[in-house]
């Protein structure tokens, strides 16, 4: 399929995505940018973000990622990403209660590794939010 490109998106917990798409918007190091069939050889790191794939349909389907890289050239695309997951399985009321506990949890931090330990938890949830609220 000349038209398609070879996705293949997996994180430590699970394979996400493993089949032929339209394109693939990265959320790449440097910025966003666009993966299509024909697409000269890239190697980037990922950002946090949101992952925006079209199907061949012409659908969109969404997954907030962070950490990991991309490798993408020709027909196929490689997202190895550290956490992934369809966005569509996150709530924002949900998410909420979980930065007002987290941010609870880090103002009563006893050592300096449980506060490095909540700060990363805290970052991973403003992202979440951010690409909730953005779609970004």
């Amino acid at each position: 399929m000349a038209d398609a490109l070879k996705l293949e998106l997996v994180s430590p917990e699970r394979e996400l995505a493993s089949r032929m798409v339209r394109k693939v918007l990265v959320p790449g190091l440097e910025g966003y940018f666009e993966v299509r069939p024909g697409h000269a050889p890239v190697l980037s790191i990922l950002r946090p973000g949101v992952l925006r794939i079209t199907e061949i349909s012409g659908a969109e389907t969404k997954f907030y990622v962070r950490g990991g890289y991309v490798e993408a050239g020709g027909e196929e695309i490689s997202v190895l990403a550290e956490y992934a997951a369809p966005l569509e399985e996150f709530n924002a009321e949900k998410l909420a209660r979980e930065l007002r506990w987290a941010e609870e949890d880090l103002a009563d931090a006893r050592n300096d590794e449980e506060r490095r330990r909540l700060r990363e938890r805290l970052d991973f949830l403003n992202g979440l939010k951010q690409a909730l609220e953005t779609g970004f």
